[in-house]
């Protein structure tokens, strides 16, 4: 993990966890690539949900970094392009390829308290995690309504994309708390300089 960088960066409010993926490619606010390493994926991978908290990553290599991170392109690219009335058919092409694997097997398992608890079958495997997330980018781009919801954040520095499941369908960023609260603190200084000048 880049020096500095904690846990509490990672951001899950995309809607749907591939969008969460295509997120990890905007900087943060300090700048850095976010999947920068087999520790920061391994973060992200439990963060997302795809693997329940404790399972043991041993596997988690440079080379599980490359594919998230081709996968990641790939799903932006299909993304943006739905957005935009674009066709991305290289990209298409490369998510169905991935969906078609088979996602990790999970069984439910008494945890310490007794409670019911999501574990995987059997120690994941890059594959399936890869496919996991591309079946939902498939879901996400195949369901009509919930394209329609896809909306890329208004942030003047963001290129985040959502899924925008507001009320009125009215949400302009994808997080209102970050990107949203940017944005009115720098519509409050352009207020004070006017009243200044």
């Amino acid at each position: 993990m880049a020096a500095g960088m904690s846990s509490y960066e990672w951001r899950f409010d995309s809607g749907r966890v591939c969008l969460d993926l295509v997120a990890t490619a905007e900087p943060t606010s300090r700048g850095w690539e976010q999947l920068d390493g087999a520790v920061p994926l391994r973060g992200w991978l439990i963060g997302a949900g795809l693997v329940p908290k404790g399972t043991p990553l041993r596997a988690v290599d440079a080379c599980w970094v490359r594919s998230f991170a081709e996968l990641r392109d790939g799903v932006g690219q299909l993304v943006r392009a739905e957005i935009d009335g674009r066709d991305a058919a290289g990209a298409l092409e490369r998510i169905n390829a991935l969906a078609a694997g088979a996602p990790p097997g999970i069984r439910a398992v008494r945890d310490e308290d007794g409670a019911l608890v999501r574990a995987l079958s059997t120690e994941p495997e890059c594959d399936a995690l890869l496919a996991a997330v591309a079946r939902d980018a498939v879901e996400l781009l195949t369901d009509p309504a919930a394209r329609a919801r896809l909306r890329q954040c208004e942030g003047d520095t963001c290129r985040r994309v959502y899924l925008d499941t507001s009320r009125g369908r009215r949400r302009r960023w994808c997080s209102s708390e970050v990107c949203g609260n940017r944005e009115r603190v720098a519509r409050h200084r352009r207020r004070a300089a006017l009243a200044r000048a």
